[in-house]
């Protein structure tokens, strides 16, 4: 989610216990903005929340004016006794953190645009998936370099828009069958949820700007999935 709209982001995920404190809020915007000032990022993300064995890590990532160049990924965690146990539990983070963003970081149809020199950026003009448009997959991407479209023929990229739609959709998943898709609020709200890696919260508002992901979860990802779909 981005910072910017930090609070009201939050406040959207809240119904998927997200929530945070009043003063953890506060205290997190003040960061994240004085992360974005000092790094001078184009925006900050709170990505979320990894609870380790012995400490909780809050995570941001900065991301520069290409949306999908790598993204620096920062994080804090309690202080940690043994110091052993600390280098094997950010070595595990760091991996965590890759797997969940290569797998399941989304973003709607339209909120980026390719250009045709090459780099991504926020699409200003963006207002937000209507609301049919907001229940299917397909109007989901995977946040990140494409994989799969790739490997599409040119028939199958005759009727793709090239300016939005060059990342891989989420209507071919595998397994299939790992995302849930609920209408919350009277259909204000769209919210997907991951059922491959549980503790990843996609949501939107339809026709407005309104949208992002948090993970808040152990770092565990479901092996058993495909055994129970």
């Amino acid at each position: 989610m981005d910072a910017d709209s930090l609070l009201l982001s939050l406040e959207l995920a809240s119904g998927s216990g997200q929530g945070l404190s009043p003063d953890r809020r506060a205290s997190l915007l003040t960061s994240l903005m004085l992360v974005k000032r000092d790094y001078r990022y184009d925006r900050v993300l709170f990505w979320g929340r990894i609870l380790g064995l012995v400490a909780d890590y809050y995570i941001a990532q900065g991301l520069s004016e290409d949306q999908l160049a790598p993204r620096k990924t920062l994080y804090r965690g309690a202080p940690l006794l043994s110091p052993q146990v600390q280098i094997k539990e950010e070595t595990r983070l760091v991996s965590v953190i890759e797997q969940i963003d290569k797998a399941v970081a989304i973003i709607p149809r339209g909120a980026l645009f390719k250009t045709p020199f090459g780099p991504t950026h926020v699409n200003r003009t963006f207002e937000g998936l209507s609301l049919s448009e907001a229940k299917k997959l397909s109007s989901y991407f995977h946040f990140r370099e494409p994989v799969e479209l790739k490997n599409k023929t040119l028939l199958e990229k005759a009727d793709l828009d090239p300016s939005l739609d060059f990342m891989d959709s989420l209507e071919h998943d595998i397994p299939k069958g790992s995302w849930s898709i609920q209408m919350e609020r009277g259909n204000a709200l769209v919210v997907l949820r991951s059922l491959l890696w549980p503790g990843l919260t996609f949501y939107h508002a339809p026709h407005t700007k309104n949208y992002g992901y948090i993970y808040v979860g152990t770092g565990e990802k479901n092996m058993d999935l495909p055994f129970m779909l």
